[in-house]
């Protein structure tokens, strides 16, 4: 396929040679095409919004209090708005969301859990980490002074694994990480010594790419990826270097390439290339749902808690809600001159609605991904204090998909939680059908295979399987090229009085940045219109 772009029978320029060599090194190809989708742009935050203008006492009614209908009703509110915020569940913050000891979740179907984690431990079942270049999430962070820690995204000591792979044994990251660098780095250096890029590469050119290539791929003088020194302080020491009579180190034995390649772990590798999880990320301190909590506070006395939204209604003149109490009782009529709904289309998509063909078409064309995640509990940090493994993520080709461990409290005694299953598609599909007990020890025994301690050291653990989240219904939006170019527009376009905001009219998809700029460009629009008219 590369060859064919450059045009048939032509030699590789220059760029496209050193585009290929980047691909190799990791993330090339997945960004151009995270890039051509919309996710990988950087956030086009700038800064706090300023909505110019008097709106003359004019009411919104929002609907929702997740991340994006806080952010609404704060800046509507402060632009001289009189707000009010109607919220199906008993708290704020929509999938902005963590678990702590005591806390119960009752699930669709009637489910209910009741988290046993210490005090001080949680899990975050929604997002668990926030880019550097997510600049309005940590801007509204900055403000709410909500403190951030670094969250861990790549641990080179931590494992890959598949189950076809190496006999099932798990490997460490910095193995199969320098194992496949070095691997192709040696495969490119002999390519350019024999001779076969000369006509794509000069000789000046060559000089100075085989010399990237042994720094890179920790080739030896001979340009060969072998047991020495260079390769072990990639991969690992077989026996790490000591002081006095045991000082001397032992080299370990890379992999054969053609044993990485088989064992396709270098699938893994590539995560912490990419836009959105490179170095660094962050997480609040103490849980996810800080950020929901502080935005709470800012809008205190404007929410509404347990009302379900049954209807929604526009006319010449303003906007009807038919709300009622979600544990039952009659329904009431909620009066506004405008409307920012941020329910998600799975909610949305149900509630009866009169807006216009391209909206309602919008609304009904977006399915929602499947996504389950599990936390285990357990009694010691067995994962530092056995395997010096200190924040990160494991990966697996097992249903649980990955092991992410606690980025915080390094080293502490007691208890930890870390998260067990974070898995998309069918095996979400499959874990979300099951009972919560039986996704946590389904996650227990896959677990195991990576973490032999498990058995012996759980110590209690909570699932949420988004398809059944009361509220939700799914975790995110899941658009294609072809539905965005036919319904994005009409979904975010402003249709009468009512505007819609949520990760869904992003092109940040499933991440908090998304929903909070969709609300910022909505809260704008419709300003813009009230103060015109």
């Amino acid at each position: 396929m590369a060859e064919q772009a450059d045009g048939a029978g032509a030699p590789p320029s220059r760029r496209a040679l050193l585009a290929r060599i980047g691909a190799v090194a990791g993330g090339a190809a997945m960004y151009q095409a995270m890039s051509a989708l919309g996710v990988a742009a950087e956030s086009t935050y700038s800064g706090p919004i300023r909505l110019e203008g008097d709106p003359r006492g004019a009411s919104v009614v929002i609907l929702g209090a997740g991340l994006a209908g806080m952010v609404a009703a704060m800046e509507l509110r402060r632009a001289g708005y009189r707000v009010q915020v109607l919220e199906y569940a008993d708290r704020a913050g929509g999938r902005c969301w963590s678990l702590r000891g005591g806390d119960r979740y009752t699930e669709m179907g009637g489910e209910t859990q009741v988290v046993n984690f210490d005090q001080g431990l949680y899990f975050n079942p929604g997002p668990w980490r926030i880019p550097y270049n997510h600049h309005a999430v940590l801007d509204y962070c900055k403000r709410l002074g909500v403190a951030l820690e670094p969250f861990v995204q790549v641990n080179y000591n931590a494992l890959v694994h598949g189950r076809a792979a190496f006999g099932g044994k798990p490997q460490r990251y910095r193995a199969i990480n320098a194992d496949y660098q070095g691997g192709i780095a040696e495969l490119l250096a002999k390519a350019t010594k024999q001779g076969k890029l000369d006509e794509a590469v000069g000789k000046q050119d060559q000089e100075i790419l085989l010399e990237s290539l042994r720094a890179w791929g920790a080739l030896n003088a001979d340009m060969t990826y072998a047991k020495s020194l260079l390769t072990s302080d990639r991969r690992g020491f077989e026996r790490d270097p000591g002081g006095g009579l045991t000082a001397r180190p032992s080299f370990s034995e890379p992999v054969a390439l053609k044993d990485v390649l088989s064992s396709r772990l270098w699938s893994y590798l590539v995560t912490g290339s990419l836009y959105e999880f490179q170095t660094t990320m962050f997480q609040p301190v103490g849980g996810m749902d800080m950020i929901a909590k502080a935005m709470a506070r800012e809008v205190d006395g404007l929410v509404r808690y347990n009302a379900k939204v049954t209807a929604i209604r526009q006319d010449g003149n303003g906007v009807s809600i038919t709300v009622q109490d979600a544990g039952g009782g009659a329904p009431e009529q909620v009066r506004a001159d405008w409307c920012v709904c941020t329910l998600p289309l799975s909610i949305l998509s149900q509630i009866e609605m009169n807006v216009g063909a391209p909206m309602a078409a919008a609304i009904g064309a977006v399915p929602y991904s499947a996504s389950v995640k599990v936390g285990l509990q357990f009694k010691r940090r067995f994962w530092e204090q056995d395997e010096h493994i200190y924040g990160g993520i494991s990966y697996t080709d097992l249903p649980i998909r990955m092991i992410s461990y606690p980025s915080t409290a390094y080293g502490s005694p007691g208890k930890g939680v870390l998260l067990g299953a974070y898995a998309f598609g069918p095996y979400a599909y499959e874990f979300t059908a099951l009972p919560a007990a039986e996704r946590v020890r389904r996650a227990l025994d896959w677990g195991a295979t990576l973490h032999p301690q498990y058995r012996d050291e759980f110590d209690g653990g909570v699932s949420v399987g988004w398809h059944r989240v009361p509220g939700a219904m799914g975790c995110n939006g899941a658009w294609t090229d072809a539905k965005r170019a036919e319904h994005y527009d009409n979904l975010c376009a402003i249709d009468g009085r009512i505007v819609l905001a949520g990760e869904h009219a992003s092109y940040i998809p499933a991440w908090q940045e998304g929903a909070i700029l969709s609300s910022l460009d909505a809260i704008s629009r419709l300003h813009r219109r009230v103060v015109s008219a």
